[in-house]
């Protein structure tokens, strides 16, 4: 379960979230919307614990959590299966697991290489193929698809809702068609609380 309860947060004068309450639970799905700047990703920041609010409770008992962000955080000095391999550790079939997850992303031919020798979306689908390698409990998504074009974002929104089972989602975005594909109930945001 994940709960944020009355949670709030400003950056000097600018309130970013106001009262803000959510609960999700396992298999659950809520999307974010909302006009770009009113708080999205600032949420996700706070539900994954990486901001603090000012006030309010946030409560994570998922034991695994994945994130993808709208950049694809890949480290540049290791390849696409390397990076997807970075949270595997743990993993006895960690090269398999990393190596499916990038066919099913069409990144087969495209394991052994490096960051750079990327496409903007090759990229995105790396850090889509180490999230879903790791089998989230939560999987958090921050406008992951933007970079791909129609085609190819409809084949991997399909890939990911029919790959979720249980997996919690939580996403921001400004696409309702994706929140609807993945089954996400929609949470309007504006101004730093829902309407």
């Amino acid at each position: 379960m994940l709960e944020l309860r009355d949670v709030v947060l400003s950056f000097g004068d600018k309130a970013v979230l106001r009262d803000c309450s959510l609960s999700l639970a396992s298999g659950g799905r809520l999307a974010l919307m909302g006009p770009s700047g009113s708080g999205k990703t600032t949420l996700l920041r706070v539900a994954l614990g990486l901001q603090m609010p000012d006030s309010g409770a946030v409560r994570c008992d998922f034991g695994r959590v994945s994130a993808v962000f709208q950049e694809p955080r890949l480290l540049p000095w290791r390849t696409a299966l390397e990076n997807v391999l970075l949270p595997l550790a743990a993993d006895p079939d960690a090269r398999e697991n990393a190596m499916q997850w990038l066919d099913r992303l069409e990144l087969k031919d495209a394991a052994a290489l490096y960051p750079d020798e990327l496409s903007g979306g090759m990229q995105q689908r790396v850090s889509l193929a180490r999230a879903m390698a790791y089998r989230p409990d939560l999987l958090v998504l921050d406008e992951p698809f933007k970079g791909l074009d129609d085609e190819l974002r409809l084949r991997v929104l399909k890939l990911l809702a029919d790959s979720l089972g249980q997996t919690a989602l939580l996403m921001a975005t400004h696409s309702e068609e994706e929140a609807r594909s993945l089954g996400c109930t929609i949470l309007h945001y504006q101004s730093g609380q829902f309407v």
